[in-house]
């Protein structure tokens, strides 16, 4: 039995931090809110440097997506050095290891680091330890982007006498859905000895096992939608060997949020409109705090206007974000106006009752089916395709519901059921405007 009654500290786990990664999409927009998120990720990144200081931890570890690939000038590296040496200045020590994104591979790039800053080696275990505090560090930095070994069964038996921390990036048999690089598995972890396995990659916040602490703490700023709610680190206590407390630090500048605005009473696209405001307004005035929303708005509901919405999202999406402006005060980015509406047949005409357009809409309807349309539309489709640059098909590729991004994504059953909503919203709207003028 190890007598660890010494071993009483307090350090900082994070991981994925990504400073070299502003959100994509944002040069076009402008204003006091997209200022702020394109800084995001460096701007949490101090707030974890001033709250560390305050704390006087014993240390910091940085467990893996410190960068996001090679830089594009040093600028980056130079913040990083300017963080550490507050660090420095303050006694306090770093342990960084280099994951997928900031892997030997990945960057070309060098600073020479203050001398608190110790990295994890890329080409084998590393074991730091700190003698004053009975603390031990097993880790080892990623030599290339894409590892496929299982990195901890090269990790040492845990030191004698040492409260043994582990720090591992790895995406544990692909939890989150994130790439399993240097797969393992939890039983692989909990079963290795040690007292703290300080984990990097998954950017949700898990606590995976307790006595012995398994953790991944999250990344520190979301980057987008799909990373909505708080972001933070970790504040470990450990005393007389054992972990005792681990404190939640809330650290991002930008949160993300999903909203939802229901709009199957509204009539009119500016009752939609005014729908919108009216939630936005009462989401801000409720949120307080100090960080900065990026919001996407999902408009829900059976609505006789579906097929003008859902073939305007980037419209919506521009008045919404000029009209947020007064309501968020600066404090307020719409990312998205998403459309998540169904056709309501019973908001307009009665197209059962005309044969012409009843058959319309069954001869839509059925073109989702079709085989062979679809694979003609497919054939088409891939002649153009091949003449677009890499570049640019890569941008469509990753917008979210534009009908060219449908075709450059082979999602033609998709493409046809949104033309035929689309269509159908025209005739029947056409229908209503000549019984209104008559």
């Amino acid at each position: 039995m190890k007598d660890l009654s010494d071993s009483s500290f307090k350090f900082v786990h994070t991981a994925d931090i990504h400073l070299d990664s502003p959100m994509r999409g944002l040069t076009k927009y402008e204003g006091v809110a997209v200022d702020r998120l394109k800084t995001a990720t460096r701007e949490a990144f101090s707030n974890l440097i001033s709250r560390t200081i305050d704390a006087r931890p014993e240390f910091i570890v940085i467990a893996g997506d410190l960068f996001d690939g090679d830089w594009r000038d040093y600028n980056t590296g130079f913040f990083f050095v300017n963080e550490m040496a507050r660090l420095r200045q303050a006694g306090i020590y770093a342990y960084v290891l280099y994951g997928n994104h900031d892997a030997q591979s990945q960057i070309t790039k060098r600073l020479r680091l203050p001398e608190n800053v110790k990295e994890f080696d890329h080409e084998s275990v590393q074991s730091h330890r700190l003698d004053g505090f009975n603390v031990v560090l097993h880790g080892r930095s990623y030599p290339s982007r894409d590892v496929q070994d299982n990195l901890s069964q090269e990790y040492p038996s845990p030191t004698e006498g040492m409260f043994n921390i582990g720090v591992l990036h790895t995406g544990l048999g692909g939890l989150g859905g994130h790439a399993d690089y240097a797969p393992c598995t939890l039983d692989q972890l909990v079963n290795a000895g040690y007292d703290y396995w300080a984990l990097g990659h998954v950017h949700t916040r898990q606590v995976l096992h307790e006595d012995p602490h398994v953790v991944f703490p999250g990344n520190l700023q979301g980057r987008h939608i799909n990373e909505d709610g708080p972001r933070s680190a970790s504040l470990v206590t450990v005393k007389e060997g054992r972990v005792v407390g681990i404190e939640e630090w809330e650290c991002d500048v930008v949160r993300w949020h999903r909203v939802d605005v229901p709009v199957q009473d509204c009539t009119q696209l500016n009752d939609i409109y005014m729908k919108i405001q009216q939630r936005l307004t009462e989401f801000q005035d409720a949120g307080g705090g100090e960080q900065t929303n990026a919001v996407r708005v999902r408009l829900t509901g059976a609505t006789h206007l579906h097929g003008l919405l859902d073939s305007s999202e980037e419209d919506l999406t521009l008045n919404v974000q000029s009209s947020s402006l007064d309501v968020g005060r600066g404090a307020l980015w719409i990312q998205k106006v998403e459309v998540a509406t169904n056709s309501s047949s019973a908001a307009g005409p009665d197209t059962d009752s005309d044969e012409a357009i009843g058959e319309l809409q069954s001869l839509l309807g059925g073109a989702t089916n079709n085989a062979e349309l679809i694979q003609h539309l497919r054939e088409d489709f891939a002649k153009l395709t091949e003449k677009l640059p890499a570049t640019l098909k890569s941008e469509l590729e990753e917008q979210e519901r534009g009908y060219i991004q449908l075709l450059v994504n082979d999602k033609y059953e998709e493409l046809l059921n949104r033309m035929k909503d689309r269509v159908m919203y025209e005739i029947t709207k056409g229908g209503e405007d000549a019984n209104q003028q008559a």
